[in-house]
Protein backbone atom coordinates (compact mmCIF):
# COMPACT_ATOMS: atom_id res chain seq x y z
CA UNK A 1 0.00 0.00 0.00
CA UNK A 2 2.39 2.98 1.05
CA UNK A 3 4.59 2.31 -2.87
CA UNK A 4 0.58 2.65 -4.38
CA UNK A 5 0.10 5.83 -2.23
CA UNK A 6 3.65 7.08 -3.18
CA UNK A 7 3.13 6.39 -7.07
CA UNK A 8 -0.32 7.77 -6.72
CA UNK A 9 1.05 10.88 -5.25
CA UNK A 10 3.58 10.84 -8.13
CA UNK A 11 1.06 10.87 -10.67
CA UNK A 12 -0.73 13.82 -8.86
CA UNK A 13 1.85 16.16 -10.49
CA UNK A 14 1.43 15.17 -13.87
CA UNK A 15 -2.16 16.04 -14.64
CA UNK A 16 -3.72 18.77 -16.03
CA UNK A 17 -5.84 19.46 -12.63
CA UNK A 18 -3.92 22.00 -10.42
CA UNK A 19 -2.66 19.86 -7.49
CA UNK A 20 -3.99 22.16 -4.46
CA UNK A 21 -2.82 21.70 -0.52
CA UNK A 22 -3.74 23.36 2.32
CA UNK A 23 -0.93 22.36 4.39
CA UNK A 24 -2.06 20.89 7.71
CA UNK A 25 -0.61 20.31 10.80
CA UNK A 26 -2.48 17.45 13.05
CA UNK A 27 -4.65 14.26 12.43
CA UNK A 28 -7.94 16.34 12.52
CA UNK A 29 -6.62 19.21 10.03
CA UNK A 30 -5.53 16.36 7.51
CA UNK A 31 -8.67 14.33 8.05
CA UNK A 32 -11.09 17.46 7.04
CA UNK A 33 -9.00 17.84 3.77
CA UNK A 34 -10.03 14.02 3.20
CA UNK A 35 -13.41 14.18 4.20
CA UNK A 36 -13.74 17.02 1.53
CA UNK A 37 -12.09 15.42 -0.91
CA UNK A 38 -8.56 16.66 -1.19
CA UNK A 39 -6.33 13.17 -2.93
CA UNK A 40 -3.23 14.23 -0.87
CA UNK A 41 -2.54 16.17 2.18
CA UNK A 42 0.95 17.92 2.95
CA UNK A 43 2.15 19.33 6.43
CA UNK A 44 4.18 22.89 7.05
CA UNK A 45 6.80 22.56 9.29
CA UNK A 46 5.71 26.02 10.32
CA UNK A 47 2.24 24.62 11.44
CA UNK A 48 3.15 21.74 13.41
CA UNK A 49 5.79 23.37 15.33
CA UNK A 50 4.06 26.66 16.37
CA UNK A 51 0.83 24.11 17.27
CA UNK A 52 3.14 22.15 19.50
CA UNK A 53 4.51 25.22 21.17
CA UNK A 54 7.76 25.58 18.92
CA UNK A 55 9.43 28.25 16.46
CA UNK A 56 9.92 26.95 13.43
CA UNK A 57 13.27 25.73 11.84
CA UNK A 58 13.32 22.20 13.44
CA UNK A 59 13.08 23.47 17.18
CA UNK A 60 10.46 20.88 17.22
CA UNK A 61 12.62 17.67 18.58
CA UNK A 62 12.73 15.51 15.53
CA UNK A 63 11.25 12.34 17.48
CA UNK A 64 8.08 14.37 18.51
CA UNK A 65 7.69 15.22 14.90
CA UNK A 66 8.07 11.87 13.81
CA UNK A 67 4.97 10.72 16.11
CA UNK A 68 3.33 13.60 14.56
CA UNK A 69 3.96 12.50 11.25
CA UNK A 70 2.93 8.73 11.89
CA UNK A 71 0.19 9.64 13.60
CA UNK A 72 -1.23 11.99 10.49
CA UNK A 73 -0.15 9.15 7.67
CA UNK A 74 -2.40 6.84 9.53
CA UNK A 75 -5.29 9.13 10.65
CA UNK A 76 -5.73 9.24 6.91
CA UNK A 77 -6.06 6.82 3.58
CA UNK A 78 -4.55 9.55 1.10
CA UNK A 79 -0.75 10.24 0.35
CA UNK A 80 0.98 12.49 3.33
CA UNK A 81 3.73 14.30 2.04
CA UNK A 82 5.49 16.27 5.14
CA UNK A 83 7.70 19.11 5.33
CA UNK A 84 11.03 18.32 6.98
CA UNK A 85 13.37 21.30 6.44
CA UNK A 86 16.70 19.75 5.82
CA UNK A 87 15.65 16.54 7.72
CA UNK A 88 17.26 17.78 10.75
CA UNK A 89 20.72 16.36 9.68
CA UNK A 90 24.24 17.96 9.13
CA UNK A 91 25.89 15.11 7.53
CA UNK A 92 25.63 12.26 5.80
CA UNK A 93 24.97 9.25 8.09
CA UNK A 94 22.32 11.67 10.18
CA UNK A 95 20.65 12.12 6.86
CA UNK A 96 20.42 8.65 5.75
CA UNK A 97 19.06 7.70 8.99
CA UNK A 98 16.67 10.44 9.35
CA UNK A 99 15.02 9.57 6.18
CA UNK A 100 14.66 6.33 7.04
CA UNK A 101 13.23 6.89 9.75
CA UNK A 102 10.84 9.57 8.00
CA UNK A 103 9.82 6.71 5.01
CA UNK A 104 8.59 4.90 8.16
CA UNK A 105 6.02 7.35 9.54
CA UNK A 106 4.24 6.70 5.98
CA UNK A 107 4.74 9.49 4.40
CA UNK A 108 4.91 9.71 0.25
CA UNK A 109 6.78 12.90 -0.34
CA UNK A 110 8.92 15.26 1.70
CA UNK A 111 10.24 19.20 0.93
CA UNK A 112 13.82 19.38 1.31
CA UNK A 113 14.95 22.89 1.38
CA UNK A 114 18.36 24.61 0.31
CA UNK A 115 18.95 27.05 3.03
CA UNK A 116 20.95 26.91 6.31
CA UNK A 117 18.71 27.75 9.50
CA UNK A 118 21.91 29.52 10.90
CA UNK A 119 21.25 32.68 9.08
CA UNK A 120 23.99 32.37 6.61
CA UNK A 121 22.39 31.85 3.10
CA UNK A 122 22.17 29.02 0.98
CA UNK A 123 23.48 25.34 0.94
CA UNK A 124 25.86 25.09 -2.04
CA UNK A 125 24.60 23.57 -5.16
CA UNK A 126 27.27 20.61 -5.02
CA UNK A 127 26.29 19.59 -1.48
CA UNK A 128 22.44 20.16 -1.97
CA UNK A 129 23.06 18.10 -5.34
CA UNK A 130 24.60 15.28 -3.03
CA UNK A 131 22.28 15.13 -0.33
CA UNK A 132 19.26 14.69 -2.53
CA UNK A 133 21.20 11.96 -4.43
CA UNK A 134 22.06 10.64 -0.71
CA UNK A 135 18.18 10.87 -0.31
CA UNK A 136 17.08 8.93 -3.18
CA UNK A 137 19.35 6.35 -2.79
CA UNK A 138 18.39 6.17 0.96
CA UNK A 139 14.34 6.13 -0.76
CA UNK A 140 15.56 3.20 -3.12
CA UNK A 141 17.30 1.07 -0.53
CA UNK A 142 14.12 1.13 1.05
CA UNK A 143 11.79 0.46 -1.34
CA UNK A 144 10.28 3.56 -1.24
CA UNK A 145 9.42 5.93 -4.42
CA UNK A 146 9.47 9.00 -2.18
CA UNK A 147 8.66 12.37 -3.31
CA UNK A 148 11.47 14.64 -3.51
CA UNK A 149 10.11 18.07 -3.47
CA UNK A 150 13.59 20.40 -3.57
CA UNK A 151 13.08 23.52 -2.20
CA UNK A 152 14.37 26.50 -3.75
CA UNK A 153 15.40 29.37 -1.07
CA UNK A 154 16.84 32.22 -3.77
CA UNK A 155 13.98 33.86 -3.66
CA UNK A 156 14.25 34.29 0.16
CA UNK A 157 17.62 33.90 1.08
CA UNK A 158 19.43 35.67 -1.52
CA UNK A 159 18.42 38.87 -1.68
CA UNK A 160 21.97 40.20 -2.70
CA UNK A 161 21.41 38.97 -6.17
CA UNK A 162 19.26 41.01 -8.66
CA UNK A 163 16.17 39.62 -10.21
CA UNK A 164 17.54 38.07 -12.91
CA UNK A 165 20.32 36.84 -10.98
CA UNK A 166 17.74 35.14 -8.79
CA UNK A 167 16.04 32.90 -11.78
CA UNK A 168 19.60 32.27 -12.94
CA UNK A 169 20.42 31.13 -10.03
CA UNK A 170 17.14 28.92 -9.40
CA UNK A 171 17.25 27.88 -12.79
CA UNK A 172 20.55 26.53 -12.78
CA UNK A 173 19.68 25.06 -9.27
CA UNK A 174 16.23 23.18 -10.37
CA UNK A 175 18.41 21.37 -13.70
CA UNK A 176 20.69 20.53 -10.91
CA UNK A 177 18.13 19.07 -8.26
CA UNK A 178 16.72 17.45 -10.78
CA UNK A 179 19.78 15.72 -12.41
CA UNK A 180 20.27 14.46 -8.98
CA UNK A 181 16.98 12.78 -8.25
CA UNK A 182 14.24 15.50 -7.71
CA UNK A 183 10.82 14.96 -8.81
CA UNK A 184 10.07 18.27 -8.33
CA UNK A 185 11.02 22.29 -7.26
CA UNK A 186 9.70 24.75 -5.04
CA UNK A 187 11.13 27.79 -5.37
CA UNK A 188 9.21 29.37 -2.39
CA UNK A 189 7.26 32.83 -2.75
CA UNK A 190 8.55 33.34 -5.82
CA UNK A 191 5.15 34.93 -7.82
CA UNK A 192 6.67 36.61 -10.87
CA UNK A 193 4.82 35.71 -13.82
CA UNK A 194 7.48 35.59 -16.18
CA UNK A 195 9.91 33.59 -13.96
CA UNK A 196 7.46 30.95 -12.93
CA UNK A 197 7.22 30.12 -16.89
CA UNK A 198 10.99 30.15 -17.13
CA UNK A 199 11.45 27.92 -14.01
CA UNK A 200 8.92 25.61 -15.98
CA UNK A 201 10.21 25.35 -18.93
CA UNK A 202 13.67 25.30 -18.22
CA UNK A 203 13.99 22.57 -15.64
CA UNK A 204 10.61 20.66 -17.11
CA UNK A 205 10.17 19.06 -13.53
CA UNK A 206 6.45 19.98 -11.75
CA UNK A 207 6.63 23.50 -9.86
CA UNK A 208 5.06 24.09 -6.75
CA UNK A 209 3.78 27.60 -6.38
CA UNK A 210 3.15 29.38 -2.60
CA UNK A 211 -0.09 30.83 -1.74
CA UNK A 212 0.46 34.21 -1.10
CA UNK A 213 -0.61 38.17 -1.96
CA UNK A 214 0.63 38.59 -6.06
CA UNK A 215 1.02 35.77 -7.42
CA UNK A 216 -1.45 34.98 -10.65
CA UNK A 217 -4.17 33.51 -10.43
CA UNK A 218 -5.35 29.66 -10.75
CA UNK A 219 -6.21 29.86 -14.53
CA UNK A 220 -2.96 31.40 -15.45
CA UNK A 221 -0.87 29.34 -13.51
CA UNK A 222 -2.02 26.53 -15.18
CA UNK A 223 -1.05 28.01 -18.29
CA UNK A 224 2.22 28.80 -16.90
CA UNK A 225 2.17 24.89 -16.73
CA UNK A 226 2.17 24.81 -12.80
CA UNK A 227 1.61 21.68 -11.45
CA UNK A 228 1.36 22.25 -7.38
CA UNK A 229 -0.06 24.98 -5.04
CA UNK A 230 0.78 25.23 -1.07
CA UNK A 231 -0.39 27.31 1.54
CA UNK A 232 2.99 26.81 3.80
CA UNK A 233 1.55 28.48 6.96
CA UNK A 234 -1.18 30.04 5.70
CA UNK A 235 -4.03 27.19 6.34
CA UNK A 236 -2.98 27.40 10.16
CA UNK A 237 -3.04 31.62 9.64
CA UNK A 238 -6.63 31.77 8.38
CA UNK A 239 -7.97 29.37 11.21
CA UNK A 240 -6.26 31.22 13.81
CA UNK A 241 -7.89 34.59 12.41
CA UNK A 242 -11.13 33.18 12.81
CA UNK A 243 -10.36 31.90 16.21
CA UNK A 244 -8.69 35.28 17.12
CA UNK A 245 -11.88 37.28 15.74
CA UNK A 246 -14.70 35.18 18.01
CA UNK A 247 -12.54 35.00 21.27
CA UNK A 248 -12.26 38.94 20.86
CA UNK A 249 -16.18 39.54 20.26
CA UNK A 250 -16.74 36.68 23.19
CA UNK A 251 -14.50 38.82 25.57
CA UNK A 252 -16.35 42.09 24.81
CA UNK A 253 -19.44 39.75 25.29
CA UNK A 254 -20.78 40.38 21.57
CA UNK A 255 -20.68 37.79 18.79
CA UNK A 256 -23.25 34.85 20.31
CA UNK A 257 -24.34 34.82 16.99
CA UNK A 258 -20.99 34.64 15.29
CA UNK A 259 -20.29 31.75 17.35
CA UNK A 260 -22.95 29.76 16.81
CA UNK A 261 -23.12 30.15 13.05
CA UNK A 262 -19.45 29.41 12.61
CA UNK A 263 -19.06 25.78 13.84
CA UNK A 264 -19.40 21.94 12.90
CA UNK A 265 -20.91 19.59 14.96
CA UNK A 266 -19.28 16.89 17.38
CA UNK A 267 -20.82 14.21 15.16
CA UNK A 268 -18.77 15.90 12.17
CA UNK A 269 -15.91 15.99 14.55
CA UNK A 270 -16.63 12.76 15.57
CA UNK A 271 -16.76 11.41 12.03
CA UNK A 272 -13.93 12.69 10.74
CA UNK A 273 -11.62 10.86 12.68
CA UNK A 274 -13.92 7.86 13.15
CA UNK A 275 -12.09 4.42 14.09
CA UNK A 276 -8.86 4.97 12.81
CA UNK A 277 -6.81 6.34 15.69
CA UNK A 278 -8.44 3.94 18.01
Amino acid sequence: MPLEKENFFQQLHHNEKLLILPNVWDVLSAALLERIGYPAVATSSSAIALSNGYRDGEKLPFDELLKILTRISAGVNIPVSADVETAYASNPAELRENIKKLIDTGITGINYEDSKHNGNGLISIEEQCENIEIIRKTAEGAGSALFINARIDVYIKANHLSDDEKLTEAIKRGKAYKDSGADGLYPIILKNKNHIEELVKETGLPVNITMIQGIPGFEVLKELGVKRISLASGFLKASVYSLKNIAELLLKEEGMNVFFQNMVSSDYLNGLIADKME
